[in-house]
């Protein structure tokens, strides 16, 4: 016996009102319980610490009293001291070099490991191994790796012919180069398995269709695998250039911002005036401006990436 559509439109009609209404709300609380702990978490961890420290940016507060609202004059301050401009300039300096840099090495691991090659396995492993490692052991491994005199790096540069080998870490001149080649050693992992991830998705009928039109390597690489890797090359552009200007943990423990201030950065900056100064007030403008400078890049990237799409 089938059941004809009007059957089924009649049986619909002679629910209750009330029982429908009573599922919904039954659905609506079960999808409520699954995003409200995620929800309390964002807003007590989160959101109530960012609004705080927008209020505190126009305070004079050093932990110890009450505070005392001065307005914009902790942003006037900021404008003057040479000191922020230093950490600015500086993170500007590890972003440029690190985010290219990082991209290039990860985007290459991927491309060589990208294949059924026998211990292919050891290989990724042993390049996601520093991701994972501590940072206070990467810290010491590579400061004894730099070490002026007696660092491995400067004695092979004296064994291929180099009378003066760079002071890496001690030079103020090379102490940032030195600080954004262990970061890219130690990300360049991560993100390597996502460019893995971007590029298992890209179709081999692709690659088959473009070498069968005579297509060398290079240029199957140009057309079809940068292409396909855009969401992935997008997201990690993205998240590689956030860490980069929020960098803190590996400048404290490899050289505190050192010789001089050649790599303080603005993260630093705000951890010595808040946390070593109690210059809390001060310490939240100088957040303000690092978390408006993230969001201008993320932004400016965010519209670079539709118009490429258009």
């Amino acid at each position: 016996m089938s059941i004809t559509a009007e059957q089924t439109t009649d049986a619909k009609a002679k629910v209750p009102k009330r029982h429908v209404s009573r599922l919904r709300l039954r659905y609506t609380l079960i999808g409520w319980s699954f995003i409200l702990p995620n929800f309390v978490g964002f807003v007590l961890l989160t959101l109530i610490p960012v609004v705080t420290v927008f209020y505190m940016s126009l305070t004079n507060w050093n932990i110890f009293g009450s505070s005392q609202f001065i307005g914009l004059d902790n942003f006037v301050r900021l404008a003057g001291d040479s000191s922020f401009h230093s950490a600015f300039g500086n993170t500007l300096y590890f972003a440029v070099l690190h985010i290219p840099l990082t991209i290039a090495v990860s985007l290459g691991l991927a491309l060589l490991l990208n294949s059924k090659l026998r211990g292919v396995a050891f290989f990724r492993t042993a390049a996601f191994f520093p991701y994972i490692t501590s940072i206070v052991a990467i810290a010491l491994v590579w400061n004894l790796l730099l070490s002026p005199q007696y660092g491995p790096v400067n004695q092979v540069l004296g064994f291929l012919g180099l009378q003066n080998p760079p002071g890496w870490l001690t030079s103020s001149d090379w102490a940032m180069p030195a600080v954004v080649v262990v970061e890219t050693w130690r990300r360049m992992g991560y993100y390597m398995v996502l460019f893995l991830a971007g590029l298992q998705t890209v179709p081999r009928e692709l690659h088959e269709a473009a070498r069968t039109d005579g297509a060398n390597a290079l240029q199957r690489f140009r057309h079809v695998t940068l292409p396909a890797l855009r969401p992935t090359m997008f997201f990690v552009t993205v998240m590689l250039t956030i860490e980069s200007l929020k960098i803190l943990d590996l400048i404290i423990v490899l050289t505190d911002g050192g010789p001089g201030q050649a790599t303080t950065v603005i993260a630093q900056f705000i951890w010595t005036k808040g946390f070593e100064e109690n210059q809390f007030g001060y310490s939240s403008a100088a957040s303000v401006v690092l978390f408006l400078l993230c969001l201008i890049v993320t932004i400016i990237q965010f519209l670079w990436n539709k118009r490429k799409a258009v």
